[in-house]
């Protein structure tokens, strides 16, 4: 029984590890049909999110049934709750590659407003939290979880410079604003993939530790007793 259950641990691993890699890929391409005005590649972030979606159901079913006829205890209860939470953010992120790739096509349809910098910096930022934050969870390691939970106020401080540099293009010329919000909602996109990273952050925190550091709480609880 016991070596059954570290089997299906090993197997919601590796779903896992599986559904990251896909989700990554896809912000990759998804950013890369930007840079590269990729119609393709464009198509291609857009048929990949049914997988993603499916991979995800498997993680939850497994997830479920892990908890119904096993209760696990402890540290493999908290690694199986974490597990559905993780996946829940990649599916999330997922979708954010595919609001980035329906901009791009919106984008197809126009001239290029200006030269990508921050955006491609911005997403290169992005990704390393993704892949940071897996690695942290495949690890076990608190220390870099917290340094992509750290890198997020970078992610934020390049969205506000993109916003306001739009703005200026948009003041100055009213036939930019079509292009402009594209990209903003692209950099919001990006952003909101930077925050899903985090939050994985955050459980894998949780899965080391068994403490929750979401919305500061260590600190309110500390404020509260005190």
């Amino acid at each position: 029984m016991e070596r059954k259950f570290d089997e299906e641990l090993r197997d919601l691993n590796e779903k896992l590890l599986r559904m990251a890699t896909m989700v990554e890929e896809s912000i990759s391409l998804a950013i890369k049909a930007l840079k590269e005005r990729n119609e393709d590649m464009v198509q291609e972030v857009l048929r990949r999110e049914e997988d993603i979606n499916l991979i995800e159901i498997d993680i939850d079913e497994l997830c479920m049934k892990l908890l119904a006829l096993r209760q696990p205890m402890a540290s493999d209860l908290r690694f199986i709750t974490s597990a559905m939470k993780i996946a829940a953010e990649l599916e999330r992120m997922g979708d954010q590659a595919v609001n980035i790739a329906e901009r791009t096509e919106e984008l197809l349809k126009y001239p290029l407003l200006k030269p990508l910098i921050d955006i491609p910096r911005m997403a290169t930022i992005a990704q390393e939290m993704v892949r940071d934050s897996i690695n942290a969870f495949i690890n076990h390691d608190e220390k870099l979880a917290r340094a992509v939970c750290e890198r997020d106020d970078e992610v934020d401080n390049l969205n506000d410079q993109i916003f306001r540099e739009l703005l200026t293009y948009m003041i100055e010329d009213p036939g930019t604003i079509k292009r402009a919000v594209n990209l903003i909602l692209i950099g919001r996109h990006l952003e909101r993939i930077a925050d899903h990273a985090t939050n994985i952050g955050e459980d894998v925190i949780y899965l080391v530790k068994g403490k929750t550091i979401k919305h500061h709480i260590e600190e309110k609880r500390g404020e509260l007793k005190g």
